[in-house]
């Protein structure tokens, strides 16, 4: 439950040419907006009241504050009255967490007969959020600016989407990848720079033996396998005789789990290539982990891993569901193109329309035992799928808009899990885009996070997003990668 562990703080920008007695009303008002919203229900982490800045030292002081407390996700301004930009140079330079500029004032009306100076004097949100912006955009800041009331639903609504993405950006920071061998041989678009990741993204990717997991499963008691056997059987529909191979991935999933909390790690890759003592590539193993929040990415994809787990975090609580995903096969039926996506094992159950069942069938290449995994069907509804590629001196995210359908055949001899869906603008457009962009097959889907959300964290990671929606057209698209290869080489 990571969401619960962050905090935002809100500092409100005045100057102390207005007296003791403005400054204490714009106090008195803060502390009472926040606490309204965080009594709405509708933002997901807490909202703290910091402190009303009034000089540079102050603002300076707590941007500092907020970069070294490991709970504070973002900051959150807002300028009551007008707070001069100069005064905020230093701290925003020095600000290293995800900045929200919420543009809004406390009274929702202009009072016709009470407005008088004084009035005036208090109420200069419109005012000071404007200097406030300009020194925003003067310093090129990576910031989210959202403007509308603050008791309506939709601001606030727009605000905790906001902290989503901060709490994403704070979980990539500190993100370890556990890779069990390197990626599939020749395989281009899985490989990347993990030094640049580290340094762009902070994520941590470093490789154990295969052979050390096979320690680890070699080590896994019995009784554990019974437990975790009996939490099988009531969560999903047991489909197999094969209880054999069910409990082999038990104990690769207990491995799994010891070695990633061993390590501190929250994603991990694997490959069938690779499966050095192994009786069974991980499948079932894999989904369980996915289904408690783990990043997954197939073939040592430790990109796509890596973006799993942020997305997980950032949709926590959602029910909708993220998971790890690949572009298998199209349906071209004029007029109905869709795209089937699936794995050979490793789906996330989160993104289930019903309840999973729990197969053994043989997996046709690796070499190895025939793995059990859940199977079942995706469900309907709007999703984004995501695919993270390196470029060559950036890392270029790619986002697609999709309308997840129920699947059109039933697929009876197709023993994974499976989604279809219609993607945007249409089908063969948005497969046009996806490769035009650099789109990998490796893909991170999900029903709770949005374009928005993708982009905003994007900006505050310093990568290039590039958007598929239903206002696409390729050559919007071209001249958009062409802008966008020049300015990132001016970078």
């Amino acid at each position: 439950m990571k969401l619960q562990e962050y905090e935002f703080w809100f500092v409100v920008g005045s100057q102390s040419l207005y007296g003791p007695g403005v400054l204490e009303t714009v106090d008195r008002r803060a502390a009472e907006m926040a606490e309204t919203m965080n009594a709405s229900g509708v933002l997901p982490c807490r909202l703290v009241y910091n402190l009303t800045a009034k000089t540079p030292e102050e603002i300076t002081a707590v941007m500092r504050q907020a970069n070294f407390d490991d709970r504070c996700a973002g900051v959150v301004t807002w300028m009551h009255t007008f707070s001069p930009s100069k005064m905020w140079i230093d701290g925003l330079r020095d600000l290293q967490k995800p900045f929200c500029h919420l543009a809004t004032q406390y009274n929702r009306q202009i009072p016709d007969r009470e407005i008088d100076m004084d009035f005036m004097n208090l109420n200069q949100a419109a005012h000071g959020d404007r200097e406030h912006g300009f020194i925003g955009a003067r310093l090129r800041l990576p910031r989210k600016v959202i403007a509308g009331y603050w008791q309506d639903a939709s601001t606030q609504d727009r605000l905790g989407s906001w902290m989503r993405t901060a709490v994403g950006a704070a979980v990539s920071r500190g993100l370890k990848v556990l890779r069990f061998g390197d990626n599939m041989r020749y395989v281009a678009v899985t490989e990347g720079d993990k030094v640049e990741a580290q340094i762009k993204l902070g994520w941590q990717v470093n490789t154990w033996p295969v052979g050390l997991m096979k320690d680890y499963v070699d080590a896994v008691s019995d009784a554990d396998v019974d437990a975790l056997m009996k939490e099988y059987a009531e969560k999903y529909d047991m489909a197999t005789d094969d209880l054999a191979s069910v409990r082999y991935q038990a104990k690769e999933e207990l491995a799994m789990r010891r070695l990633l909390t061993e390590q501190g790690c929250s994603a991990f890759t694997n490959t069938f290539e690779d499966l050095y003592g192994l009786e069974q590539l991980p499948g079932l193993a894999s989904q369980r982990l996915m289904e408690d929040g783990y990043g997954y990415g197939a073939e040592g994809d430790w990109k796509t891993s890596a973006l799993t787990a942020v997305v997980k975090a950032m949709g926590e609580g959602k029910g909708g569901g993220t998971a790890f995903m690949e572009d298998y096969t199209y349906d071209l039926t004029q007029g109905e193109e869709c795209s089937l996506g699936a794995h050979m094992l490793e789906v996330c159950p989160t993104i289930a329309a019903g309840k999973p069942r729990i197969e053994v069938h043989p997996l046709g290449i690796g070499g190895k035992a025939a793995p059990a995994r859940l199977v079942f069907e995706g469900h309907e509804g709007p999703a984004i799928v995501l695919s993270l590629i390196d470029m060559g001196g950036r890392m270029r995210l790619l986002c697609q808009d999709i309308e997840c359908i129920k699947p059109i055949y039933e697929m009876p001899n197709l023993p994974v899990a499976r989604v279809m869906w219609r993607g945007k603008p249409d089908l063969l457009t948005g497969v046009e885009a996806w490769i035009t962009a650099g789109g990998a097959h490796h893909t991170v889907l999900s029903y709770d996070v949005t374009a928005e959300q993708m982009e905003d964290w994007a900006r505050i990671m310093g990568m290039e997003f590039v958007h598929i929606d239903a206002e696409t057209t390729i050559p919007a698209l071209e001249r958009q990668l062409a802008l966008s290869d020049l300015m990132w080489k001016l970078r």
